[in-house]
């Protein structure tokens, strides 16, 4: 698997990319000691025009790039936790929907579309109002929004796996039904759910920055988001504000995407097969 994957251009393209950002959040305090709030010059210095503040200074003379770096590491937390979130809601009352059928099947399933009637961003944007933004309410409202797709996969996923031969022998074998679920069917499952993990991060990093352009961010954290949604009013003056943290956004969903896609093509075993043919 990790020979396919490593052989996969884009998907090192995109590692590399991830590995940079991470380098970049995880060393923010270390580069910028001095934080993303601190006045460091005059407000609407350009890019490469002052030693020390290769881009520039937004509308309140503070650095930008010190803000792109503390907006990775909250970007970055804020995907990574609400995929967890999510995958831990999803998971199990998809596995168990699947695997048990019936009754557990329908109630699982009419409880998760009620989810899926409500568009991801309107029912983030009420929740995050309802709790008052901050990330942890902007992080449990993004796992909120991103748990169903996930239960329907797994969902999909187990009543495949529940058909097969070493189920029924484990069955014959006298193990339980949830023993049989947690040792032989979820481990047939994961592969999915790992791809999905990567695209959902990239998905909950769009969603919180849409929601602190929208001024429902942390007022205490900086974010890509924030920076874009602060600079919008001074767009034709100060062009890069924005410019540069949307770059700094899409790049990253970029390498994430990337990396999703080199995990499915190494993880999918129709292609191995036909790779080894």
């Amino acid at each position: 698997m990790w020979k396919r994957f490593f052989s996969n251009i884009g998907a090192l393209i995109g590692v590399a990319i991830l590995v940079t950002v991470i380098a970049v959040a995880l060393l923010a305090p270390v580069i910028y000691p001095q934080g993303p709030w601190q006045m460091v010059q005059r407000p609407f210095l350009p890019p490469f025009t002052v030693d020390g503040l290769p881009l520039g200074t937004d509308t309140l003379g503070r650095d930008v790039a010190a803000q792109l770096a503390y907006g990775a590491r909250v970007s970055l937390l804020v995907g990574l936790v609400s995929t967890i979130v999510a995958l831990l809601i999803g998971v199990p009352l998809g596995a168990a929907a699947g695997f048990y059928g019936n009754m557990v099947d329908e109630g699982a399933m009419r409880f998760t579309e009620f989810f899926q009637t409500i568009p991801n961003f309107a029912l983030a944007i009420v929740l995050v109002a309802i709790f008052q933004p901050s990330l942890a309410s902007i992080t449990l409202a993004i796992a909120i929004v991103s748990w169903p797709p996930v239960a329907r996969l797994v969902r999909a996923e187990v009543m495949s796996v529940r058909k097969r031969e070493f189920v029924d022998a484990a069955r014959v074998a006298g193990l339980t039904p949830r023993r049989i679920l947690i040792a032989q069917v979820l481990p047939n499952t994961v592969s999915p759910i790992i791809v999905m993990a990567s695209l959902m991060v990239a998905t909950a990093i769009l969603l919180e920055s849409s929601l602190s352009f929208l001024g429902l961010g942390d007022p205490n954290a900086m974010s890509w988001g924030y920076m874009i949604g602060a600079a919008r009013t001074v767009i034709r003056s100060a062009w890069w504000l924005s410019f540069i943290p949307g770059v700094a956004i899409v790049v990253t969903v970029l390498a994430l995407n990337l990396i999703g896609e080199g995990l499915n093509d190494a993880l999918n075993p129709h292609l191995a097969r036909k790779a080894r043919a």
